[in-house]
């Protein structure tokens, strides 16, 4: 616990303030040893012999995979080199030897194989603990993205708007969030800045302009305000994946994975649930102190709680840290040699141009940029059509609306159970026996779900009408809800597979595809079912998701041929 406390962003405060005097890092420690290699690297006479053919600054992945470090933690976490190794428990304790570049500098890596300070030595318990305060994060930031709906005839009251201005509230927090990445994710993968001071810099400000958005008294400020709300609260929904994937190996990541997942799909769910009593009870600005409500104390608890997981930043400050304290500038991390010229222009290419470069050049890509696009948009206008059908059919208020947002939950939960029972009975035990498979073996399960958003949306489609009990249409949304996660999870786990390099900017592109499309979905929904009516609109919508049976069946079959054509995948000899 002292570790995690040391490392939140309370305890850095805490050793700045006091000169590094309490919550010291075992270096900084009275009676610190470096392992005997390290020592017998630093006693060698710089004109000592030379290094072997071949070295130079730039040492290679699989130099520093066996070291345990990487220049991109999310490439590291795939190399099978590494990955190989999850199935046995690090029970033992070795020096790892340091290397040293042709201009002499030590490459600061880890001291043992069971360094207490790599994210992948972490308990089972502290990376849980990390993982759960990630999802809260997520969950939080999606809640409040539709916790708004439940406010918006009250809003066309208060203000004089229409009904197409009042959901601007809800797209433009979704474009907000969609955005945010562009720029966020990209810092995060910075090693001198980290993942952190992004988090937490973001989340006190989206907690600040929660605030007056709550208060503020005209439209046009409310609407500002919850574009900026989306904005700040944005880092968590493409970089917390990465956090996650900093912790956890290949075999337990999508494990992990399918918890912050669930609370990004429940979120967007919860919300109308969340604020649709007290709005009715009390007022339109209650759904938004409700989302001050929660997000102020998840905010405290990632400022006191919250340790850095990337481990290129890690080891920086160790580097740092180990320079101070021997007066030696021999000590230096991969990252800094890496980009010790490193250039504001270089970082705008890697964040914004090379992932839409991908995207353009690359079809696979393309599919999966468009496909989940067309699937977010899809699932945030379907929710538009809710209070269409449930109060005039079956006379429900509000609040009895909200709950039928329950089963989104229940298909969530279904969506985990088939997905994590396919990893642990099929996925998992081939490839411990047989290796890794080709990427495509991870869009199986997608497969046959592909068929589970057509099927559900066609169902609620025409059994939504007041002759035909609640619950037939409701189940159409628990089948929708269900197979759209089983999906998505099987996208989200094929993009780092097949383009790790570029998996963290990768998601923050598609973050912002699919937002964008949400964004619009929202505004379209009402017209489009108030000129079609709910039948037919909502079986436009399941048209619509035919699209992505046929596009999840090509990219099964023909995905392998495509990568084989980029510049930018991996094969899979590459990580097995």
């Amino acid at each position: 616990m002292e570790a995690v406390l040391r490392d939140a962003p309370l305890g850095q405060i805490i050793r700045l303030l006091t000169r590094n005097r309490y919550f010291q890092y075992p270096e900084e420690k009275p009676g610190f040893k470096l392992p005997e290699p390290w020592i017998q690297l630093m006693n060698e006479n710089n004109n000592g012999k030379e290094k072997e053919e071949g070295e130079s600054d730039e040492l290679t992945v699989k130099q520093s995979h066996d070291s345990g470090t990487t220049n991109n933690p999310d490439e590291a976490r795939l190399e099978a080199g590494e990955e190989q190794d999850i199935t046995i428990k690090r029970t033992y304790s070795m020096p790892i030897v340091p290397q040293r570049t042709k201009e002499g500098a030590i490459l600061v890596d880890w001291y043992y194989t069971d360094d207490a300070e790599n994210p992948h030595n972490w308990s089972n318990v502290k990376r849980a603990l990390l993982a759960t305060i990630i999802c809260l994060y997520t969950f939080v930031v999606y809640t409040t993205s539709a916790i708004y709906t439940s406010s918006e005839q009250a809003i066309m009251a208060k203000f004089g708007v229409s009904e197409l201005l009042a959901t601007l509230g809800l797209s433009l927090y979704v474009l907000g969030y969609g955005t945010g990445p562009l720029i966020f994710s990209p810092l995060s993968e910075i090693p001198i800045i980290g993942r952190n001071p992004v988090y937490i810099i973001t989340m006190f400000l989206f907690v600040i302009i929660s605030i007056p958005t709550a208060l503020v008294g005209n439209f046009p400020g409310l609407m500002v305000l919850r574009f900026l709300q989306g904005f700040f609260g944005s880092p968590c929904l493409a970089s917390g994946g990465a956090s996650i994937g900093d912790m956890y190996s290949f075999l337990s990541l999508p494990y992990a994975m399918m918890a912050w997942v669930s609370a990004a799909y429940c979120g967007p769910a919860l919300g109308p649930l969340i604020s649709g009593f007290a709005v009715p009870a009390e007022s339109w600005r209650w759904s938004l102190y409700e989302s001050l409500w929660a997000s102020a104390p998840v905010f405290l608890i990632m400022f006191f709680f919250l340790p850095e997981t990337s481990s290129a930043t890690i080891l920086l400050r160790r580097a740092q840290r180990l320079r101070k304290i021997y007066n030696d500038k021999r000590f230096m991390s991969q990252s800094e040699i890496d980009q010790r010229h490193l250039r504001l222009s270089a970082i705008a290419v890697d964040a914004l141009i090379k992932p839409l470069e991908i995207t353009i050049k690359d079809p696979a890509v393309l599919f999966v940029q468009i496909y989940t696009a067309i699937i977010y948009g899809i699932y945030y206008s379907f929710f538009e059509v809710f209070p269409l059908v449930y109060p005039v059919y079956y006379n429900m208020n509000l609040g009895q609306i909200g709950l039928v947002f329950l089963c989104i939950m229940v298909s969530c939960l279904l969506g985990v159970a088939i997905y994590f029972s396919y990893l642990y009975f099929w996925a998992n035990p081939r490839i411990v026996k047989l290796g890794f498979p080709v990427q495509e073996q991870r869009l199986v399960p997608a497969l046959p779900a592909s068929f589970g958003p057509t099927i559900g949306l066609f169902l609620f489609a025409w059994t939504a009408r007041a002759s035909i009990h609640w619950i037939v249409p409701t189940i159409g949304i628990a089948i929708y809800g269900a197979a759209c996660f089983v999906v998505m999870q099987c996208i989200f786990i094929y993009v780092p597979l097949s383009y790790p390099k570029y998996a963290a900017s990768l998601f923050a592109a598609n973050d912002f595809f699919r937002s964008a499309l949400a964004c619009g979905s929202v505004l379209f929904a009402h017209p489009l079912f108030n000129n079609l009516g709910v039948a037919r609109g909502v079986s436009l919508l399941g048209g619509l998701s035919v699209i992505g049976i046929v596009g999840i069946f090509l990219l099964y079959l023909y995905g392998s041929r495509l990568r084989a054509l980029s510049k930018f995948a991996i094969s899979t000899e590459a990580i097995e």
